[in-house]
């Protein structure tokens, strides 16, 4: 399997740094990981569900 490229998010820069997410294209949708510790498993969501999970993110 290939390594992953996974990308920081633009907003974790502002702020703390202690507050890192990171994301990763799959074929069937988005991984999240926390920065701080890559090793402890991410969240894979469909990419519908990454997709809903920034409109409610936005409107908060």
């Amino acid at each position: 399997m290939q390594s992953l490229a996974w990308r920081k998010s633009s907003r974790s820069t502002q702020g703390t740094s202690e507050q890192c997410v990171e994301l990763a294209q799959l074929p069937d949708g988005i991984g999240l990981r926390d920065s701080k510790a890559p090793d402890a498993g991410n969240l894979v969501l469909t990419r519908q569900a990454f997709a809903d999970l920034v409109q409610q993110v936005k409107h908060r």
